[in-house]
Order: structure tokens, then C-alpha cells, then sequence
């Protein structure tokens, strides 16, 4: 499983698309609708259901402390899966110049990017995590992963 940790806007969805979608499946609850409840039940009940089946599961949220990662690593472990973090190191003045040209639900109001900051911790191996890597951008449109 992979844990996908960082601001809105910091290209964690990118990086999804470019590098992880042709083996990972997907879980966001970005891709839930609005007004759907329990996102947070829902959300393990997929993540639960692609890890029984043996398909690898990425997980592409904020993530942004153990209250959300923690219940992402147990299920994983139970269906004897490895969990990778994937950490974006927060550039807040980046994240808000690239939510800004966002439209519609994808924007997030700046109030929402700054209080994920709050929240926001760099996940390591003592939290549970069998790797953790960080993701930046490369300057090129691509991104850089370094263990």
C-alpha cells in the first residue's frame, strides 16, 4: 500500500497519475461524492477490500498525521501488506499559488490548506511504515522520489 502525505496542492495526485497508476489502484475521498457520509469508514472498507483481493491500493489524501495513517497501516498489516509513505514536504506558498488556478470542488479555500499545515507531520518508520519516500518536484513536470 502506498500512503500519499502532504498539503492539498502539493502534487500528490499528479505523482499518482504518473507514477504509481498503472499499479495501484486507487482510494481517495476526493473521489467520493459531496455530500457522502463516513467518508473515513468508507475510505477503509475500500482500502480493506483491494488488500483481500491481493491488489496493491494507494491511498491519496492529505494523510497528514497518525489519526488518519495509523488505521491505513493496521489494515494493511492484518492483510499482510508492505505500507509506503509517500511525503511531500510542505511548500505552503506553492500549494496555495497551485489551488488558486483550481476550479470548482478541486479548490480548497486557503483557510483549509493552512489548517492541514497545522496537522501536517513527516510520517517515518516509527509510526509504522515499512518505507517511507520523498517526493518533490523535479523542475521538468515529473518529480523526484529519494528513499
Amino acid at each position: 500500500m502506498a500512503v500519499l502525505v502532504g498539503l492539498q496542492a502539493s502534487g500528490k495526485s499528479t505523482f499518482y497519475a504518473q507514477c504509481l497508476s498503472d499499479r495501484y489502484a486507487l482510494v481517495s475521498k476526493d473521489l467520493f461524492p459531496r455530500g457522502a457520509r463516513n467518508k473515513q469508514v468508507r475510505q477503509q472498507r475500500l482500502v480493506a477490500e483491494h488488500l483481500a483481493a491481493e491488489r496493491p491500493v494507494a491511498v491519496d489524501n492529505t494523510n497528514p498525521s497518525p489519526q488518519e495513517w495509523a488505521p491505513l497501516i493496521e489494515v494493511a498489516h492484518i492483510h499482510g501488506a508492505t505500507v509506503t509513505a509517500y511525503w511531500f514536504p510542505p511548500d505552503v506558498a506553492g500549494s496555495l499559488r497551485r489551488n488558486a488556478v483550481r476550479e470548482g470542488r478541486e479548490r480548497v479555500p486557503d483557510v483549509g490548506v493552512l489548517a492541514t499545515l497545522k496537522r501536517l507531520r513527516k510520517p517515518s518508520r516509527s509510526d509504522g511504515f515499512d518505507g517511507v519516500r520523498e517526493v518533490r518536484f523535479d523542475g521538468r513536470g515529473g518529480f523526484e522520489v529519494h528513499a
